[in-house]
């Protein structure tokens, strides 16, 4: 089967396929055939930096999710032919990924799924659909009535998070620091400018959803009304710890801090998002879509950041 091997930093422009054998499936494992996955953020720190620590695999398969169908269900009680999500758990660093034909992985991490959507739009899913809905209804327990900010929003997750809080019904307010990405959130209730300070910017904000990280969490923390929820998910600033930070001092009385971690997928939380995305007849938003033969431009336009939203591969 083709493809994409790692074992030293590679950039988009370096990307080739390898041929390597289709895995040979075992106890507690599950072959996939891959129909679609999106590429991430995560990938791409991979491929430019982590690759060359010790505790990553090497050679790798990257590709932290994918769609697919079934293709060898071994011992797993699943059914060949079944389509299935599968993200996370060391998938594309403690054993190959997504970015291959076919893709062998433990029982724990693959998810039958129940849609009709076609693969492009489900490749949009499994890794940003998830954060997304675990950083709105696991920590900032989002209800219809609140107000929503989404602060980084023009990225995948931005977009995903706020789909999800309009369905919903609750009002959304959503940031960005360039004003030619403005028509990109012109869905949310209210767009910002964000200069780095939004505290009184903006008003009557209940739940937020941080994607900047540590460089503007201290801003975030007092933009929002008292017995508002934070949650810091993202970390788009760049700015990866916060030295000096004094939780008494720095968080508000009555204000709460919490954080996503999307390492550890359930099947209940899976089949929450797609009955979701079923009920409110959700079509998951892309940024722009690659055949996998032409994988290399899809990893380019990723390190070049020309695509506004989630970069999907098809097979």
């Amino acid at each position: 089967m083709k493809a994409v091997l790692l074992d030293k930093i590679t950039e988009g422009k370096d990307i080739v396929f390898s041929e390597v054998p289709v895995p040979e499936v075992r106890p507690g494992w599950v072959l996939v055939k891959v129909k679609a996955f999106g590429l991430n953020h995560s990938e791409k720190l991979l491929r430019l930096n982590e690759i060359r620590a010790d505790y990553i695999r090497k050679p790798v398969i990257p590709g932290i999710e994918c769609i697919g169908e079934i293709a060898d269900p071994s011992d797993s009680g699943l059914a060949a032919g079944q389509k299935a999500a599968a993200l996370m758990g060391g998938m594309g660093r403690s054993f190959d990924g997504s970015y291959a034909e076919y893709a062998l992985l433990p029982k724990r991490i693959v998810f039958p799924i129940d849609s009709d959507l076609p693969w492009e739009a489900l490749g949009a899913v499994p890794e940003t659909y998830f954060t997304a809905w675990g950083s709105l209804f696991e920590c900032l327990r989002l209800t219809a009535d609140d107000t929503l900010l989404i602060r980084g929003a023009t990225c995948a997750l931005g977009y995903a998070a706020m789909q999800i809080a309009k369905a919903l019904g609750c009002r959304t307010i959503a940031s960005t620091h360039k004003e030619s990405k403005l028509p990109l959130i012109a869905q949310a209730d209210e767009s910002v400018i964000d200069d780095g300070k939004l505290t009184g910017r903006v008003h009557g904000v209940t739940k937020v959803l941080d994607l900047i990280g540590p460089r503007s969490l201290k801003d975030t923390l007092t933009a929002v009304e008292k017995g508002g929820i934070v949650c810091q998910t993202g970390i788009l600033g760049g700015v990866y710890a916060l030295n000096g930070f004094d939780p008494i001092k720095d968080i508000p009385n009555g204000v709460y801090l919490t954080g996503f971690f999307s390492n550890y997928p359930t099947q209940q939380v899976m089949d929450e998002i797609f009955s979701f995305l079923n009920e409110k007849k959700l079509v998951p938003v892309s940024g722009e879509v690659f055949h996998f033969d032409h994988i290399r431009d899809a990893i380019e336009a990723q390190d070049t950041g020309r695509v506004n939203g989630k970069i999907v591969v098809v097979r």
